[in-house]
């Protein structure tokens, strides 16, 4: 099988049945999670067709932005999986194109519809992405970038997790958007989590968040544009299609 062959069949694989109601959102303590680099999706005539992104029911799809152009789908394995597949899809005309896909994990228990602190559970739903920033500096993030060194992973963390953070982009739940991705505001309260993000990935679950290799996040700072309104779509293939 060629390498675009193979790039579909992960990407037909992973999409199973993304259909989980909207949830809300996770921990606000990061552990870094492993990642495959992303490789470029060369889709077949069918998956150039697509007029909608397969695997996320209707559900999730009805609470996509009607103005989104980018989507991050994050194709969990199973409802207590820590292991996923991330695909970009961007939308051109009527038409949605996979981009990219990498293989990445989200938390460590799995997936929940109704996320609270330290669970360990990431979020199942649909979030904006608005905002970015990291330890690095900005590596031509088309959103917003905030630089600090307040992003850094405590070194009392295993050495695996301190580079989590070097790059990260905030998901919108239980937070304000516009503002760095570690503004501690919780609009829902402290008890439903946050600090909901993608970031680098240390090769194992996380405590919410999805992470990915190095590479992808860069990719997706540099291709994320406010301008297309992205979103993330995220959850398990656990539940039935509705």
């Amino acid at each position: 099988m060629g390498k675009g062959g193979a790039i579909r069949a992960v990407v037909v694989a992973a999409c199973g049945v993304l259909t989980m109601s909207l949830a809300a959102c996770g921990s606000s303590h990061h552990r870094r999670a492993a990642a495959a680099g992303g490789q470029a999706v060369r889709a077949s005539r069918k998956n150039a067709d697509m007029t909608r992104i397969p695997g996320i029911g209707d559900r999730l799809w009805r609470r996509v932005p009607a103005d989104s152009r980018q989507v991050v789908a994050v194709y969990g394995m199973g409802r207590n999986s820590p292991d996923s597949t991330v695909v970009l899809f961007t939308e051109q005309g009527s038409t949605w194109k996979p981009e990219r896909s990498w293989a990445a994990h989200n938390g460590r228990k799995g997936w929940t519809t109704d996320h609270h602190e330290g669970d360990g559970r990431s979020p199942v739903g649909v979030f904006t992405l608005s905002d970015a920033g990291g330890v690095l500096d900005d590596p031509g993030s088309k959103l917003p970038y905030t630089r600090s060194a307040s992003f850094q992973a405590p070194h009392t963390w295993g050495e695996s997790y301190w580079h989590d953070f070097d790059y990260v982009i905030a998901i919108d739940y239980n937070r304000v958007r516009g503002t760095a991705p570690d503004d501690p505001t919780r609009p829902l309260g402290q008890s439903k989590g946050g600090d909901i993000w993608l970031h680098m990935d240390h090769g194992s679950g996380t405590s919410a968040c999805v992470s990915l290799s190095e590479a992808a996040m860069e990719y997706l700072l540099r291709t994320l544009d406010p301008k297309q309104h992205p979103v993330v779509v995220m959850g398990d293939k656990a539940e039935p299609n509705a």
